[in-house]
């Protein structure tokens, strides 16, 4: 019994990561063609109003539901299963207090809020926006008792539909409003629209599996309003803080980043464009994020404190391993993103405009992967208030830098100002980690194996960057594709075959990877 049951934790475990793996690749994808239909300006205002809807989507889709699924599985624990009475009713006036709460902020200090954006214009935005949190206690609730229950079907298929819908109103708005020649600041009113209907559909999807199953025991039992306060409000909160350190970064841009560039001399017309030119990196950092943690993530078994004491080398071997693929892939991916980045601007953004602050923003790929990775392995350990304080801290230091670099550096300032604190986090999580695995080598890299991979993968760029748009005479943005296309596959290629032939990764390792076992074949029929 406790063999399947832990099977089917693992498939749960496993279906989540799927999902919300090709969640960001949505939520990340979309925003390009987002530019693109609406240009700098549009773009800006939708990343204004963005960090908000992301904020309402972490507490639906990971805070919340993951501390009430905590509670579903103490009380099943105890013998009791959710009751109208002693859990929904409770929960669920919990939820709808702090989301209220949070509406009411939102909507009536709109207008005060736009105002420290630097735009009044934006206060119709925010206050569509507030409404996306009076559906987060319905979507969070049912989420939440599934999870308790090992069900992970009902929230990996909901939260495909609420980015499918919600990407697909965004852009279908966009269009629209660009057709008609309407005021551009719809586009954050039509984001709002895209999210509300994306968490309503997402809420008749999950009451559908909710009604067909139906987890609800008929039992009272007693419980205790502070316990519940505690775990679904402080607790969840700390949970979607930890998967906010991107989304919080660009909030605090959203309210310091367009006023500093004002107050240091240009237009809010020129402010409002330079910040939409420096929002093109969100989706590539957040796709490089993706590529530099989620293999890395899962080389990281169940991390307990237990898992610790009864196998710790084992539990360190498999810590420095998920550190060492992580630190491979970002470093890749962030090398080969800044050096054909001109390429890639002109693909995506139709212009090179900003590359350079861009290059500089492309490097946090290599510390944001290491911190989710790190972070990934101390919440497993029961450090999830204090990889949340750490988040927050990075935050306070990002809008602290901000206001120090913008005016000196405009945009290159907020590139730096975002590379810095995130690094900054990264040195509290290691920090933090050191002390509880002392004397332990957290990255142990065979430095031979990885200079010659990256050095040559480099070698490999500059060349093709040099001769390659001489002899093709590379002008439209097909002919970009292609070329783009060509040297990051054959980049991405030889630098992991130069790897794998230079014994950079070990046996175990490489059959965590996808087609692990096919190079560990290939390289056994070699010898």
């Amino acid at each position: 019994m406790e063999n399947g049951q832990t099977k089917q934790i693992y498939k749960g475990a496993l279906l989540l990561t799927l999902t919300g793996l090709l969640s960001k690749v949505l939520s990340a994808g979309y925003r390009i063609p987002l530019q693109n239909i609406t240009g700098d300006i549009g773009f800006y205002i939708y990343q204004q109003i963005y960090p908000v809807l992301g904020i309402a989507m972490m507490l639906s889709l990971y805070g919340f539901p993951t501390a009430i699924s905590k509670l579903v599985a103490e009380h099943k624990e105890e013998g009791n299963e959710p009751s109208l009475p002693s859990f929904y009713l409770p929960i669920f006036c919990l939820l709808i207090s702090i989301n209220t709460i949070l509406f009411v902020g939102l909507f009536i200090y709109s207008d005060k809020i736009a105002g420290w954006m630097g735009d009044i214009h934006l206060s119709k935005s925010i206050r569509m926006s507030a409404y996306i949190f009076l559906i987060i206690p319905f979507t969070s609730i049912i989420r939440g008792v599934f999870q308790g229950n090992n069900n992970m079907v009902p929230t990996a298929i909901s939260q495909v539909i609420e980015q499918v819908v919600r990407v697909s109103i965004i852009l279908f708005t966009a269009i629209l409003l660009i057709q008609q020649g309407e005021n551009l600041y719809e586009i954050g009113s039509g984001a709002a629209l895209g999210s509300i209907f994306g968490a309503v559909i997402t809420f008749i999807s999950l009451l559908f599996f909710w009604i067909k199953s139906k987890p609800i025991g008929s039992r009272s039992y007693p419980f205790k309003w502070l316990t519940y306060f505690r775990v679904v409000i402080i607790y969840g909160i700390c949970i979607s803080v930890n998967h906010m350190l991107l989304l919080l970064m660009q909030f605090s841009d959203a309210f310091t980043l367009v006023p500093n560039l004002v107050n240091a001399g240009a237009t809010l017309a020129e402010a409002k464009q330079w910040k939409g030119i420096l929002d093109r990196g969100q989706p590539l950092i957040q796709l490089g994020t993706v590529l530099g943690s989620s293999l890395a993530l899962a080389l990281i078994p169940q991390v307990t404190k237990n898992r610790l004491k009864l196998y710790p080398e084992v539990f360190k071997a498999h810590i420095q391993s998920a550190f060492k693929i992580s630190f491979y892939l970002s470093i890749a991916a962030t090398v080969g993103l800044v050096i054909i980045f001109p390429y890639v601007n002109i693909l995506l953004f139709r212009d090179d405009n900003g590359s350079f602050a861009l290059r500089l923003l492309a490097c946090t790929i290599i510390f944001t992967s290491l911190v989710i990775t790190i972070a990934s392995v101390l919440q497993g350990l029961g450090y999830v208030y204090r990889t949340a304080v750490f988040i927050l801290l990075g935050v306070c230091a990002k809008s602290i830098l901000n206001y120090m670099l913008i005016p000196l550096y405009g945009i290159e300032g907020s590139a730096l100002a975002t590379l810095m604190s995130v690094l900054f986090v990264l040195f509290l999580n290691i920090s933090q980690l050191k002390k509880i695995l002392p004397n332990t080598r957290l990255l142990i890299i065979p430095w031979r194996a990885f200079s010659t991979a990256l050095s040559f993968m480099v070698i490999f760029l500059i060349i093709m960057n040099q001769f390659f748009f001489e002899i093709f005479q590379i002008t439209s943005r097909l002919d970009y594709l292609g070329y783009v296309l060509l040297v990051s596959i054959l980049g991405a290629l030889s630098y992991i075959i130069i790897l794998v032939k230079l014994k950079g990764f070990t046996n175990e390792e490489l059959q965590g990877l996808p087609f692990g076992e096919l190079l560990i074949e290939a390289m056994q029929r070699r010898k």
